[in-house]
């Protein structure tokens, strides 16, 4: 199945670039030069943010001016290129005022200088490196988190991946940002990992949390139409290899659950969604609780990931991974393999279809194990190829915490249970990761997503002041 990436909005990133006033009258032509510079940084940083230029900063006076615009503008990440040297006094109050993340970016526009023909112009052409130590100082005095990347100007990749990375993760803070997190129901009964503090996710986050009332969806269930139970009909049997063991009855009241669920999501302008609720045996609620599989597993395809179990920390970490463009499915540990050296990962209920190289399976279930109800289940495995997981936890101190692993999916049977679930291998031998990954006291969900992300999910955090533990990093 082809994976359809949710447009997001870029970061916005603010750009300055620092001299010396001094120099302009010395060396005529060598502030023109500069600004060529802050231009081709501006260039290519455009394939990945919009970016607010505000030019090249050259006195304490001005860099007051610059910090007022750049704190007007609401941007996500500073970037401050070193064109020359400047003082520390140039870059401080604009950082001071804009009060987002900063990035000190020397990057030289030569690989050497010619040592015996370089006059005293082109070496400042060349100097970004000489105020670094200064602002860094400053940054640090001023109790400023910053980051400095180094490099050459041009022709060097690392660096341009550097900066996609910092944007990519800026990008996701800024959508977690005001989006809206429905909670429907419950937490999944005596799951203690589990519980969450809405309060903190709103703090540290700066998500919303919608609590809604199972009333709430009852009440969109009820009213959907016949067209658009059709529409879903269509849908899910383009997406979908539905297996005999479907029955007509209960695919019927999914694909109207799932008509329900798209207009909560579009009346409570839901970004994610965490999601359970147990009901009173045969009773209506129980009913409606157990018909959300399919709906929740076309919502996560689109970008509004599902997390079942009421885990709303799991759902920021699905959303995250969605934002980056790795998908996010709802997984947790299934067993070790000590044979093939893998760990089998997946759950039941909602996966990110999306990220599957083959169509999935909707299979009837008479069962539900741990739940109740019975109906249609999703079934299928991430495509081969690198991945990565990344979870969200807290400390007893109520911080919320994120970890990631990258890994491969690779081929062979998976279970047939109805269940999406995946082969992944680590670095570490499975029982050595599954130490490791539970000696950072992890929820026991996270989300699977294709593609190693781990340095961007390690900015992210870094940006909203939260720790971040890569486990089972490659050996060189």
């Amino acid at each position: 199945m082809s994976f359809t990436q949710r447009s997001y909005p870029k970061a916005r990133v603010g750009l300055f670039a620092v001299g010396l006033a001094a120099y302009w009258p010395q060396f005529p032509g060598l502030k023109e030069r500069l600004q060529g510079y802050t231009a081709h940084i501006e260039n290519q940083l455009a394939a990945f943010a919009d970016v607010v230029n505000i030019g090249l900063i050259d006195t304490p006076q001005s860099a007051y001016a610059a910090g007022s615009t750049l704190a007007a503008a609401q941007t996500d990440l500073l970037i401050c290129h070193t064109a020359t040297y400047a003082t520390s006094s140039q870059v401080l109050p604009i950082v001071q005022q804009a009060k987002v993340p900063v990035i000190v970016l020397n990057l030289q526009p030569s690989a050497a200088l010619d040592y015996e023909q370089t006059d005293t112009g082109e070496w400042l052409a060349n100097c970004s490196t000489c105020c670094v130590p200064e602002i860094s100082n400053a940054f640090h005095r001023a109790a400023i988190e910053f980051q400095v990347v180094s490099g050459m100007l041009f022709d060097d990749p690392r660096v341009w991946r550097e900066l996609q990375d910092w944007c990519r993760a800026a990008t996701a803070k800024r959508v977690l940002s005001g989006a809206r997190f429905g909670f429907l129901g419950h937490t999944y009964p005596g799951m203690l990992d589990m519980y969450s503090d809405f309060t903190q996710h709103h703090a540290q986050l700066g998500l919303h949390v919608e609590v809604l009332e199972m009333c709430d969806l009852a009440e969109r269930v009820a009213a959907v139409q016949p067209a658009e139970i059709a529409a879903k009909r269509d849908e899910t049997y383009a997406t979908f290899e539905v297996a005999d063991s479907a029955k007509p009855d209960d695919l019927d009241w999914a694909f109207r659950v799932a008509a329900g669920l798209d207009r909560l999501v579009q009346d409570f302008e839901l970004s994610a969604l965490a999601y359970y609720y147990r009901g009173a045996p045969q009773s209506d609620y129980e009913r409606l609780g157990a018909g959300l599989i399919l709906g929740n597993t076309l919502l996560t395809a689109r970008g509004i990931p599902a997390s079942g179990e009421g885990d709303l920390k799991n759902a920021v970490a699905m959303k995250v991974m969605d934002v980056l463009g790795t998908g996010g499915s709802y997984t947790e540990f299934y067993a070790m393999d000590f044979r093939e050296h893998f760990v089998l990962m997946g759950h039941d209920g909602p996966g990110h279809i999306a990220i599957s190289d083959r169509k999935p399976i909707l299979r009837g279930l008479g069962l539900y194990h741990g739940k109740a109800g019975f109906g249609v289940s999703v079934e299928f495995s991430v495509k081969q190829g690198p991945v990565t997981i990344f979870g969200c936890t807290q400390t007893r101190d109520g911080r919320l915490r994120f970890l990631a692993a990258e890994g491969e999916s690779i081929p062979g049977p998976i279970l047939r249970i109805g269940n999406t679930n995946s082969r992944i291998r680590f670095a570490l031998p499975p029982a050595e990761f599954v130490d490791a990954w539970c000696a950072l006291a992890p929820t026991h969900h996270c989300a699977l997503g294709i593609g190693h992300v781990a340095p961007v999910l390690q900015k992210f955090a870094k940006l909203l002041g939260l720790e971040f533990t890569q486990v089972a990093v490659p050996r060189l």
